[in-house]
């Protein structure tokens, strides 16, 4: 179906976009995991990436941040547990609420991790500004502000 106008065809082709460039990021990272044998999941690593920024995070942060449900997050969470790279604790502020923090494993990945991260986004870099970067940034955040109205 055709859009009405070049300026919704165009957002429509920008957003198409968008969404391989997640793919091809997943994929990146994906491969990098298998090339050196680590069992993490790219959902498992958005978690970590999260935790190697600021570790002792809240279980619902971690799912703001890597915008996932509750039940999807239990389920990752469970499952970095078992690999030994994270561990929860309570919240000594609420009761409720558990903290994900790091192990020294979980801590020692993100010193590996982090050339991949650095390739990985030099190489997506290549080429443009930082002023280039910045305009689609904030071009995206109008976008999603736009649907949130």
């Amino acid at each position: 179906m055709p859009f009405p106008n070049q300026k919704a065809e165009t957002t429509r082709h920008f957003t198409h976009l968008a969404l391989e460039l997640r793919d091809n990021i997943r994929g990146f990272m994906q491969q990098k995991f298998r090339e050196n044998q680590i069992d993490l999941t790219y959902e498992m690593h958005q978690i970590m990436a999260c935790l190697w920024r600021k570790d002792g995070l809240k279980q619902q942060e971690l799912a703001d941040l890597t915008l996932k449900d509750k039940a999807s997050m239990t389920f990752l969470i469970d499952n970095l547990t078992k690999r030994g790279l994270v561990r929860r604790a309570d919240d000594p502020a609420d009761r409720r609420s558990k903290l994900i923090y790091l192990t020294q494993k979980g801590k020692q990945l993100g010193k590996k991790v982090e050339p991949w991260v650095i390739e990985l986004f030099t190489k997506a870099s290549a080429g443009l500004k930082i002023n280039e970067i910045r305009e689609c940034i904030n071009a995206v955040e109008k976008m999603r502000d736009n649907i949130k109205k």
